[in-house]
């Protein structure tokens, strides 16, 4: 007699296990992803110094002037 079909699993229970395990692990791999991708996505880098510089310049909170010497400071 099959060691399965004690336990009431025919060929459709083992059927049903797999895809039951397939598709757990695939719900779990697409979670993770989601979670990275709200996170930063992929590896993200800290912004530079220089980075910074140009949005506080680009966003008004520092005149060319400023920007040109802070830059200057950061070489």
């Amino acid at each position: 007699m099959h060691m399965f079909s004690e336990y009431g699993m025919g060929g459709g229970g083992m059927m049903m296990m797999v895809l039951f395990w397939l598709v757990t692990i695939v719900a779990i791999f697409y979670i993770l992803r989601a979670l990275t991708e709200k996170s930063g996505g992929k590896a993200t880098h800290p912004e530079s110094a220089e980075e910074i510089l140009k949005k506080r310049y680009a966003g008004g909170e520092i005149t060319r002037e400023e920007f040109e010497k802070i830059r200057e400071d950061l070489k």
